[in-house]
């Protein structure tokens, strides 16, 4: 006799995805390429998009994986009342992974959030910078990024979009100790500038991980900002037509922002899922 056995394979629970906008209502390529990573993997995920500043909408703690945008203003703003709510779901989350769970929270903090969540937490010196950071710069690993696995197809150093009128100093030891978190990367070196470089990545744990600059971007978005108009008159103006031009080429270079966009949300995002579905996202 034959023995058919009939196996009915059950459909796996979709990953919920909350986003959480902190533009403000401000126009920005931001959330588009955010949007665009998370659409971009072939997974069955529900994602819902959270305006924080502009509606005061924050998710609670029932989604699996949250990334906080990069957004504009102070980072240390103490006065509106969604401040205090977000403040209390990143410790919310964090508390929940604390307590042991097997289904983790996995948060990916971009540029504003990160700045917001180190103030925070106290880890390091959040101050205002003499002059806005604008561009595509070089970011150096430091010996924890090089054993980073998100950072693996990266080189050293890779180059992402920074955009910030504010910034995170020197994590204090002391802290970082305390917490296990890991400093990953840092703003390059310039030796004529008698300024500290700013930290530009931080993994506070195995699920929670940010960064000051925008791994989100991507050459199209890019493209659109540097040729508007006024966005065009803005840089030269600011910072000459050279650094324009530079800007311009380094977009056309695939090993350069291209690679740290196709690397470090979907990386997060695959991390995340394995450790909640144990599969693979297909990129």
């Amino acid at each position: 006799k034959i023995l058919y056995i009939c196996m009915t394979f059950l459909p796996m629970q979709p990953v919920r995805i909350a986003i959480l906008d902190m533009y403000a209502g401000h126009s920005n390529q931001g959330m588009r390429g955010i949007k665009q990573a998370v659409e971009d993997l072939v997974f069955p995920n529900h994602w819902q998009v959270f305006e924080v500043r502009k509606k005061h909408e924050l998710p609670d703690t029932s989604f699996d994986i949250y990334i906080s945008s990069g957004g504009p203003g102070s980072p240390v703003e103490e006065q509106e009342s969604w401040v205090p709510r977000w403040r209390k779901l990143m410790d919310l989350l964090w508390e929940s992974n604390l307590r042991g769970s097997e289904s983790k929270k996995h948060v990916f903090l971009v540029c504003h959030s990160f700045q917001m969540l180190i103030h925070h937490w106290k880890m390091a010196p959040v101050v205002k910078r003499n002059t806005l950071a604008f561009g595509i710069f070089p970011v150096h690993k430091t010996q924890d990024g090089l054993r980073e696995p998100l950072f693996g197809k990266l080189p050293d150093p890779f180059y992402a979009v920074d955009s910030r009128g504010w910034q995170v100093l020197q994590p204090f030891e002391s802290v970082l100790k305390k917490t296990g978190a890991k400093m990953l990367c840092i703003e390059k070196e310039r030796p004529h500038v008698p300024f500290e470089r700013a930290a530009m990545g931080i993994r506070f744990s195995d699920e929670f991980v940010g960064f000051q600059f925008h791994p989100e971007a991507d050459e199209f978005g890019m493209n659109q900002y540097f040729h508007r108009a006024e966005r065009k008159k803005h840089v030269i103006e600011k910072y000459g037509i050279d650094k324009y031009n530079e800007m311009i080429e380094c977009l056309k270079d695939k090993n350069k922002i291209g690679l740290t966009r196709s690397t470090l949300l979907p990386g997060f995002l695959n991390q995340a899922v394995k450790q909640l579905r144990g599969v693979e996202l297909s990129r």
